[in-house]
């Protein structure tokens, strides 16, 4: 997939939000890209891969550990399996797909509530125990994301990397987005918040199912233009529309208390007005969001045809940082400079 790159010094405000973030997170290296009405507004990249002193420096084929952003292709994965029918509804039952999982704790959990984070399970120790029943509230556990993968691998008999290979990453030519069991040199290093991070794991797993997808900058971007398009890109239909459609619309039980958040098949989408939402205040209606543990975000705003993607190889945050706050301003961000480009062009 190729832009025109068309640089607009109206989106700096954007990079400078980046810059701050870079200078307040635990990182070595950052970039932001942006892609607005079938350009490339804004590139640019920031530091370096690691914090060694003769570390690679960042560049356009370095590829960032996406974390929680690898949720947006296994969304696209479980969209799949329903439109060619290998899920026949999004309200099936969980135990119809996977029956060994012990119907006591697992009853009347669905996969919209897997989906949509609502499903009320958690993981101590080696045991599944319930928090609240499904559909009443809404936490983000990554069990309802493993079991995602699983009824994936068990209706279509492909795993999540797969589907993506196939139905994306080769018809568009992606060569800088993978799930990887072996470091090379244009991996970033995470930048842990302390030695022995508990909570960061790797995996040698390259099937989509595990935390160890990287991905360049540019290509999020695509990634997120692909969505943007609804499966269309250069005058071709590469998926049907109807996969993205079900990915990025509100999906979230209408049982779930307003100020919670909304959720696609596992993207943030912006609907009704919700105090917790990841996405900024300005970001208009009918936009979806993804946001992994290391500050990298992919924001898609259909109302305005613009994609906005921000990386850096941080782990986390550091104490006292306000890492949602902080996310919803990169939105704002983004509105601003595009409400002031409008302005420009009157």
């Amino acid at each position: 997939m190729i832009l025109s790159q068309n640089e607009n010094p109206i989106f700096k405000p954007v990079l400078d939000h980046v810059n701050g973030t870079f200078n307040n997170v635990i990182c070595s290296g950052a970039s932001t890209l942006i892609i607005h009405k079938d350009s490339i507004v804004l590139e640019q990249y920031i530091g370096k891969q690691s914090g060694e002193r003769e570390a690679r420096a960042v560049q356009a084929d370095t590829q960032f550990h996406v974390a929680s952003v690898r949720k947006s292709y296994i969304g696209f994965a479980v969209s799949y399996a329903m439109f060619y029918g290998y899920i026949t509804n999004i309200d099936d039952l969980v135990l119809t797909y996977l029956p060994e999982l012990g119907e006591s704790t697992w009853q009347d959990t669905t996969i919209r509530h897997l989906l949509t984070h609502t499903h009320g399970l958690k993981e101590q120790g080696n045991r599944t125990t319930r928090e609240f029943s499904p559909g009443s509230n809404w936490s983000y556990k990554q069990i309802g994301v493993e079991v995602l993968t699983q009824i994936v691998k068990r209706t279509t008999n492909k795993s999540v990397a797969e589907i993506i290979h196939e139905n994306v990453f080769i018809p568009l030519g992606f060569t800088e987005s993978n799930w990887y069991s072996k470091k090379h040199k244009k991996l970033v290093d995470v930048m842990l918040r302390y030695e022995g991070d508990e909570d960061w794991r790797t995996s040698d797993s390259t099937d989509g199912d595990k935390m160890n997808m990287y991905v360049s900058t540019r290509e999020l971007a695509y990634w997120g233009y692909f969505h943007l398009k609804r499966g269309k890109v250069n005058g071709k239909q590469i998926v049907p529309r109807e996969i993205i459609d079900m990915a990025t619309s509100l999906q979230s039980p209408s049982t779930l208390h307003n100020d919670l958040p909304q959720n696609g098949f596992l993207w943030f989408v912006k609907d009704s007005p919700a105090k917790k939402t990841e996405i900024g205040h300005q970001v208009p209606k009918g936009s979806f969001q993804i946001l992994g543990f290391t500050n990298v975000t992919l924001l898609v705003i259909p109302e305005e045809d613009i994609v906005a993607v921000r990386m850096f190889n941080s782990f986390g945050s550091p104490e006292g940082y306000d890492y949602l706050s902080d996310v919803r301003s990169f939105g704002d961000s983004v509105m601003k400079c595009v409400k002031n480009e409008s302005k420009v062009s009157l």
